[in-house]
Order: structure tokens, then C-alpha cells, then sequence
């Protein structure tokens, strides 16, 4: 991280500059945000639809294999999927 800059050495016009690009790079940061939490609903979604079924399947609600796949595909680490 750049070290924040002596703000009385600076001219008027530096000091809009980096106002300017700091508010640029709040926006991208708040866009990724956005994305994130966009897809962290679609998982808790996937997941609670999962849950959904197994429940009325009668089988187990949450096993360590659903731990271990949503940790799995939180960390980018999911196996593509098979055509059905």
C-alpha cells in the first residue's frame, strides 16, 4: 500500500488528481463488492435448495460433504459439471 502523501506539499491541481483517483478506485472497490455479495446469495441460495430437497428426501440436512463442497466453491475450486 503507497504510503499516504505529505498533503501540504502538494498543489491544488494534485490534490483533485488524487481525489479524483481515489474516488475512481472506491467505485471499482464498491463494484467488487457488489459482485461478491452477489454471489454469495447465489450460492447460500444453491445451498439452502439443496438442503431443501435432502430434507425431503429424507436424507441427512448437512453433512461434512456440504461443508466441504461449499468451502470448495467459495474457493473457486469447483470440478466442472457433467451434462444431465
Amino acid at each position: 500500500m503507497d504510503t499516504f502523501p505529505d498533503l501540504g506539499s502538494l498543489s491544488d491541481q494534485e490534490l483533485k488528481d488524487l481525489i479524483k483517483q481515489l474516488t475512481e478506485e472506491e467505485m471499482e472497490i464498491s463494484y467488487r463488492r457488489r459482485i461478491l455479495h452477489g454471489k454469495i446469495d447465489i450460492l447460500r441460495a444453491e445451498l439452502v435448495n439443496r438442503l431443501r430437497k435432502k430434507d425431503e428426501s429424507g436424507e441427512l440436512v448437512i453433512t461434512g460433504a456440504d461443508v466441504q463442497q461449499l468451502t470448495d466453491i467459495l474457493a473457486g475450486r469447483v470440478p466442472a459439471t457433467e451434462p444431465e
